[in-house]
């Protein structure tokens, strides 16, 4: 049995070894926010690292996706009804991303089929938002093709096909505009290794999003003491209009 075990572990040694692996780094692992902040853009490179160093003589294609941090949302339609402008229908998704980004080689279509599209959420169409609220098919697509039309419109979710730029079939890298509405949080870029539909190799890096200096303050004050903040935001904008008025009365 035991000599059974150690030809087990030689032969998935030798399995592992035979497929290419991914090196990747970023041009930062972490993106502070400040008053200043205008965006930023996040290159992600690396190199494929073939068994015995023998290199295919076709281009592998890439995909690498930028994602996070993923929270709950609902999404709110409104209709004019005699003349005001109501919320009449509402969808809830458990897991959208507040950023999203895709760069690859080629059309996601031509890269993967649907089921390994889907399985790795590669291509903004694919993405799993897991949504809980009990309508039919048809409303729970509007309302996400709406979701993913108004991300898009703000920069927060971004599709680049041929944003990923391969050289000698070994170093890749794709350029990844982050705009200045991300939300704080973790995130991770995932690159992904294809060939003829299938994922070869993947690799995942961590990166951190978050505000400093004053900003930083602010925002951790708002999320542990949301009533104060709220009260002293009211009390702010309350003197702020006394005081716009008594200029006002004295210029006058």
């Amino acid at each position: 049995m035991i000599r059974a075990l150690l030809l087990w572990l030689l032969w998935a040694g030798a399995a592992l070894a035979a497929e290419p692996r991914l090196v990747t780094d970023l041009s930062q692992s972490r993106i502070d926010i400040s008053y200043r902040f205008a965006g930023a853009e996040l290159l992600i490179y690396g190199a494929i690292q073939y068994p015995g160093g023998r290199t295919p003589g076709d281009e592998p294609g890439i995909a690498i996706v930028v994602r996070g941090p993923t929270a709950p949302l609902t999404l709110r339609q409104k209709e004019r009804i005699a003349g005001i402008w109501m919320n009449t229908r509402a969808v809830r998704f458990e897991s959208a991303p507040g950023f999203y980004a895709v760069a690859t080689t080629a059309p996601v279509r031509e890269l993967l089929d649907e089921r390994n599209a889907a399985i790795y959420e590669i291509g903004l169409q694919h993405l799993q938002l897991s949504p809980a609220t009990a309508v039919d098919p048809a409303t729970t697509r509007a309302f996400q093709d709406g979701l993913l039309a108004l991300r898009a419109r703000a920069g927060l979710y971004v599709e680049q096909p041929g944003g990923v730029r391969v050289t000698e079939n070994v170093l890749y890298r794709a350029r990844i505009p982050i705009p200045s509405a991300v939300p704080v949080g973790e995130y991770r870029a995932e690159i992904y290794l294809i060939r003829k539909g299938r994922v070869l190799a993947r690799s995942t890096t961590p990166i951190v999003i978050d505000k400093t200096g004053f900003e930083r303050g602010v925002w951790r004050f708002a999320q542990e003491h949301s009533i104060a903040y709220g009260l002293l935001a009211v009390g702010i904008a309350l003197f702020a209009g006394w005081a716009a008025g008594l200029v006002t009365r004295r210029k006058g």
